[in-house]
């Protein structure tokens, strides 16, 4: 590989969607030039297709919600039909974001597809989004929407009580905008999905995601409900108790219904179930080992965020290689890190935090 060759795949690494031309400028040489360069590096297999997806770089694909979370909190017992005083605070959410902003903080190269506005709420996102390590480049910006936007309320014990989201800005990711991803989700070591996008954007993706462990977060029932017939194609699921049932219809009501919708889900084909508990903690099953992972102890300021934070550690656990028991109690870690922050994400999300405080800070009850 010539000197020249090397310079432009550095550039590449930095931004994968970057121009020929805006390539040439920085360079000081000819688009044609570039075009020269890149066509040789394919033929060298250091680059792939469109999007310049490098052969050596090993990431996760996350493909989901990107928007602007609100979320109000009272000084004491929430009051309803009334206005409660409290605190407002403003952060970056979305479903997919969040999974993906926690695996970046994880050290995992993760790449995010997803649609914004092309307003403040949009700029925001993607600013801080990339600063936290996030590859944001195959995010689609649109003017004249609005981003996202997502607002809860809690209540007196910091939990999520009513929420209303406004994503209609999803229906603009379609099918025919993937079809330029294909490359990136074809070579993903796992690719992620959230239910907030249209079943045919998640049929299409889960079509060109060939090659790496799919993983679903059914972030609601009614968004579950609609990718129902979908389910079997994803090697790993995360519902709570109520989306597992309306997805199975059966009751996961106390081990043995859990144990049954665990067993619908894997005769389905997918072969790891994480249920969520809520303060029960999380059952997992991979069709062998099963049981629930409990924290003992649990510091709570903002629930918000919590199961994203669990589903990008099972996630990091799947790039490690470890078993699905080892990857319950690394998700319920991230979950508690996150729970002890009151932003959307954790800042100090590690490795080494979350190893930590499940220091002897949990049970696996058998069932």
């Amino acid at each position: 590989m010539t000197d020249r060759e090397k310079e432009i795949l550095d550039i590449i690494r930095k931004d994968p969607m970057i121009s020929q031309k805006d390539i040439a400028e920085m360079l000081g040489i000819t688009r044609s030039s570039v075009a020269v360069h890149i066509a040789n590096l394919m033929k060298k297999g250091a680059v792939k297709g469109k999007g310049y997806v490098l052969d050596d770089e090993s990431y996760v694909t996350v493909i989901g919600g990107c928007n602007m979370d609100i979320s109000g909190s009272p000084f004491g017992k929430l009051s309803g039909r009334d206005s409660n005083p409290g605190s407002v605070a403003f952060s970056p959410g979305g479903v997919g974001r969040n999974i993906a902003e926690n695996l970046a903080r994880l050290g995992i190269s993760v790449k995010l597809i997803s649609v914004v506005g092309d307003d403040e709420s949009g700029r925001r996102l993607l600013e801080e989004t990339r600063a936290a390590g996030v590859d944001v480049s195959y995010v689609r910006k649109l003017a004249g929407e609005a981003t996202g936007t997502y607002l809860s309320v809690l209540d007196e014990n910091m939990d999520m009580y009513v929420a209303v989201s406004s994503m209609e800005i999803y229906e603009k990711l379609d099918a025919s905008y993937l079809l330029d991803k294909k490359p990136i989700l074809e070579r993903s070591r796992v690719a992620v999905f959230d239910a907030n996008l249209g079943y045919d954007v998640i049929e299409n993706a889960l079509g060109m995601a060939q090659t790496g462990s799919k993983y679903l977060d059914t972030v609601s029932m009614t968004k579950a409900l609609r990718i129902r017939d979908l389910i079997g194609r994803f090697d790993c699921i995360k519902p709570n108790r109520l989306e597992a049932e309306a997805l199975s219809g059966i009751s996961a009501a106390g081990s043995k219904g859990l144990l049954r919708n665990a067993e619908h889900f894997h005769n389905l084909g997918v072969s790891k179930v994480f249920i969520s508990l809520g303060p029960e903690g999380t059952f997992f099953s991979d069709g062998t080992d099963r049981g629930i992972c409990r924290a003992l102890r649990v510091e709570v300021r903002s629930a918000t965020g919590a199961g994203d934070a669990f589903l990008a550690g099972a996630v990091y656990a799947e790039t490690e290689g470890l078993d699905i028991r080892d990857a319950a109690v690394f998700g319920t870690g991230a979950s508690l890190i996150n729970l002890a922050s009151g932003d959307t994400i954790n800042k100090n999300t590690s490795v080494e935090s979350i190893n930590k405080i499940m220091e002897e800070n949990y049970e696996i009850k058998r069932i």
